[in-house]
Order: structure tokens, then C-alpha cells, then sequence
């Protein structure tokens, strides 16, 4: 068992230095690009008064040349209307739903609703809580989009703020252990794809043709199936560092990220009792027990969580606190497993249910 661990933390190692390459590359070689298509810029909001307050204004200070913005308002049981009419001008419009029919989960439904709507060559799907930190980062966002090979879906890996670190870290921790990046495009396996939900672009024709929200109409974990789903129809995912560009205020406590990852973690594990017994086993055995086979293994668990805290801009301190992290998210895991066998899962204000993803990987 030791030796097996001991190869299986050089190989993920191997991997994050790859990323990390792959991300560096794709950077450098993407923003010489200036081509400036029509964007339509599509946003779901479901009480998301504070975050608009942030995000609207950073919209409203681009130069992007040709622009729309579409913010839908998901049935918010606070301002987040009043807060969208503030700040709509010539760009920035909102759309009002009374929440999503049966058979759709709220955010697929509110984006493919903002599509029917939507005039741009290009699509940018933003979540309610970022906030755009340049005003010229629309112009780089959409030159990584374009820098990049065609069919694809640009997918970003923004700065993440706010609260709950111990948890929200372990993102972009998946995002970078868990994928080859520069090997996506070249092994023909849908599981290898994937988008991040809070930054992801493409061709409005190609989203079109494809319909990525109505294929994954009943999806907690949308982001994720449709990474699959445009993988699966030759649409390949590009991963790109978007954090100059973007920042992400996923939570305001570490309650609230308990309970965000809570509807997804068992999902991401398989969503199925077989696949998260071995996937909930591996994990606790690569991050939470191995240390007990050997003090090197500690160091090397230290090496993942440093590397990628350094890519995606986390504290030192955070850093320290490695095992406490990977902890929690193994207790993350369990918990959400059960939420999720009870049915007592629930996101803002809504009860959220889902079969097995096992058929659809």
C-alpha cells in the first residue's frame, strides 16, 4: 500500500506541474488576440441583491465595444429586481421567472430562458457573485476565447473570495488534480470534460445547435454534464486562468459553504450508493489517511495544497492548514451523501433532487 501511494501522489504531482504549464501557455499564447465579436453576457440570480450590487456596476464600467447583459431573475424573494432595474441602462437589461417547470432545476432553466433572448456571436454564462476586475476584461476574456481551438467551450478558473476557505480551496484543488488539461482535447472520453458554472463561453451558434441547458435540464451539477455533454458532441472544454480578469464571492460564512457543496459533493462523487463507496474510500485514502504510510506522504499531500493554493491565489496560512482541509471535505462528502439519500437537500429556499449520474458520465 505504500509504494502503491507513494507512485499514485508522484503521479498527481506530475500532473498539477502539468496544469500549471497548460494554464501559463494557453495564457500567453490566447490574450495577443483582439478580436471583439458580440457578446451577450447571461447571468441567473435567484436573491442575489447583494452580489448584483457588486457584479452589475463592474459590467456597466467595460469597454467592451458591442454589448448585452441579461440578468434573470429566478422567482428572488428579495431585491434583486429593484436591484437590476437600478442599474440597467442601453446594456444591461433583466428578464423576471416564477421559477423553473417541473423536470428543470432553477439555474439550467434561467439560462436557457436568457438564451431565447440573447442577440451576441458569443455567449458569456457569469454566476450573480462575481465580479469582473479590470475594465477592459471582457476584451481578455473574450481573447482567450478566441485564442483558443475551435469547436471548444472556454471555461475559467477565477480568484475566489469570500468565506469558507477551508472548503471553497479544495475547487480549484479538484479543478487541477482532478483533469489532465492538455490531454482533454486528445482522448475521446466525455468524462474528461467538464466547465466551471461560474465562467464559461462559447459560440452562440454552437450553443444553439447543441442546447447544452435543455440536455441538462434536471441537473444539480449542470456545469459538470454539460462539460460531459459538449465533450461527448465534439465541443472540447479549454481551461483558462481567468483570475486577473474575475473574481467569485462564493459565500458569505463557512455555513453557507458547507451547505453550497453539500448538494453537490455526492454528485461529484458519483451520485449512486456503488460509486460513492469507492470514490468516498479513495479519497479518504489519497488525502485524509495517507500520512499514516509514511511521514513523505504528508509532504507531498503539503505539495498538492501548496501548488494549487499558489495557482489560484490562496494564503500561506490557508496552506498550513492542508489536512484540516482535506478533512472537511471528506466529512463534507459523507454528510452530503446522506442529505442527499434522505432527501434533505435544499438550496436557496428550494428542495433540490436528483438520481444517480452514473448512465449519463
Amino acid at each position: 500500500m505504500t509504494l502503491f501511494l507513494t507512485l499514485l501522489h508522484a503521479g498527481l504531482l506530475v500532473l498539477i506541474g502539468a496544469n500549471w504549464w497548460y494554464l501559463r501557455l494557453a495564457k500567453r499564447a490566447s490574450l495577443a488576440n483582439t478580436r471583439v465579436p458580440r457578446l451577450s453576457v447571461l447571468i441567473p440570480a435567484r436573491n442575489e441583491e447583494e452580489n448584483l450590487k457588486r457584479l452589475l456596476p463592474s459590467l456597466a464600467a467595460q469597454d467592451y465595444p458591442d454589448l448585452e447583459v441579461i440578468v434573470y431573475d429566478d422567482a428572488s424573494e428579495d431585491q434583486t429586481w429593484d436591484v437590476i432595474q437600478r442599474y440597467g441602462d442601453g446594456r444591461v437589461r433583466g428578464m423576471r421567472g416564477n421559477g423553473p417547470p417541473e423536470g428543470w432545476m432553477g439555474k439550467p432553466h434561467a439560462l436557457y430562458r436568457v438564451t431565447r433572448q440573447a442577440t451576441g456571436d458569443r455567449y458569456l454564462f457569469l454566476d450573480a457573485d462575481a465580479e469582473l476586475l479590470r475594465t477592459d476584461a471582457l476584451r481578455r476574456l473574450m481573447a482567450l476565447h478566441e485564442g483558443m481551438p475551435q469547436p471548444g467551450v472556454m471555461t475559467g478558473l477565477p480568484r475566489l473570495q469570500g468565506s469558507g476557505k477551508l472548503l471553497v480551496s479544495l475547487v480549484p484543488n479538484a479543478i487541477l488534480v482532478g483533469l489532465p488539461w492538455p490531454l482533454v482535447r486528445y482522448i475521446p472520453l466525455a468524462a474528461l470534460g467538464a466547465v466551471n458554472g461560474q465562467c464559461w463561453m462559447l459560440r452562440a451558434d454552437t450553443y444553439h445547435e447543441l442546447e447544452p441547458h435543455h440536455a441538462a435540464k434536471g441537473e444539480i451539477l449542470e456545469d459538470v454534464m454539460i462539460g460531459r455533454y459538449l465533450k461527448r458532441n465534439g465541443v472540447v472544454p479549454y481551461l483558462r486562468d481567468v483570475q486577473p480578469e474575475l473574481a467569485v464571492y462564493m459565500y458569505r460564512s463557512f455555513g453557507d459553504a458547507w451547505r453550497g457543496f453539500r448538494k453537490n459533493a455526492y454528485l461529484i462523487l458519483g451520485g449512486s450508493p456503488a460509486s460513492f463507496a469507492v470514490m468516498f474510500a479513495v479519497f479518504g485514502l489519497t488525502f485524509v489517511f495517507t500520512p499514516l504510510f509514511g511521514w513523505w506522504l504528508l509532504l507531498s499531500l503539503y505539495a498538492f495544497k501548496v501548488a494549487t493554493d499558489r495557482i489560484s491565489g490562496f494564503s500561506w496560512t490557508l496552506s498550513l492548514l492542508t489536512p484540516i482541509s482535506y478533512t472537511l471535505g471528506w466529512v463534507l462528502q459523507l454528510d452530503s451523501a446522506i442529505s442527499h439519500w434522505l432527501k434533505r437537500v435544499s438550496w436557496k429556499g428550494r428542495h433540490v433532487e436528483q438520481a444517480s449520474l452514473d448512465s449519463q458520465a
